[in-house]
């Protein structure tokens, strides 16, 4: 996919930053809409059905953590990028935004070229992930890429984007164990800074929706995927 046929939706409450990355994500050849605060731009995403949502935390009526989360139940938009563009800088901020889905988190002030080269990083990945096998079996549980479904004893269950990657990486590479380091640059990409601890919080979230079952922990080392009974 061309960058011309991504869509963007930018939400911030400050006219003049939303100004600023419209300009500048028009002119990458973006399609771009805006919201000036959350409720407005849960209602725009239902009808725009973004490729990727900037957000800013605090905003008017709806705070960009509750936004990320009614973006998230959105079926359509349940697997589309999130961005969070703030100036809150604290753990909590990041720990939460990064529960409810997001795949980056950019602190203020904004670098424009420097947001736009993320922006591309992840756009990228995307195209990469499409192109490799695309359905897993393990047991009862089965994983397909291609709709971003998971289905356990032929239940659909659904996962957040980052979720649902970590878990296909995991189950892509059955019996290997990887450090946190090794899935924040397999997942996140080496282009985003993310808390280690991030990783932990998706492991336990996947857990308590397919079980203890299909991921353990070595402690001290990191996470493996069990691949007995593996097809793909």
């Amino acid at each position: 996919m061309n960058s011309n046929t991504y869509k963007i939706l930018v939400v911030d409450d400050d006219p003049d930053i939303v100004e600023l990355l419209k300009y500048n994500l028009s002119s990458e050849g973006y399609k771009v809409k805006s919201a000036s605060n959350g409720i407005q731009a849960v209602s725009l995403a239902r009808e725009f059905i973004p490729d990727l949502t900037i957000l800013d935390i605090m905003m008017p009526n709806m705070d960009g953590v509750e936004t990320c989360r009614q973006i998230r139940s959105i079926p359509e938009l349940a697997n589309k990028f999130i961005i969070f563009l703030t100036a809150r800088s604290e753990e909590y901020s990041e720990i939460a935004a990064f529960e409810m889905g997001a795949d980056d988190y950019i602190t203020k002030p904004i670098k424009p070229r420097a947001l736009i080269s993320r922006i591309n990083a992840l756009f990228r990945r995307e195209v990469k992930k499409d192109s490799g096998s695309s359905k897993i079996s393990i047991g009862n549980l089965e994983i397909d890429r291609v709709s971003y479904t998971v289905k356990l004893d032929n239940k659909k269950i659904i996962l957040p984007k980052k979720e649902f990657e970590l878990l296909f990486f995991l189950a892509q590479n059955p019996d290997q164990v990887f450090g946190r380091d090794d899935l924040l640059k397999n997942i996140w990409g080496s282009d985003v800074y993310v808390l280690a601890r991030t990783v932990d919080v998706h492991i336990r979230k996947v857990r308590e929706k397919i079980g203890d079952g299909f991921i353990i922990t070595i402690k001290g080392v990191g996470y493996k995927f069990v691949g007995d009974q593996l097809s793909i």
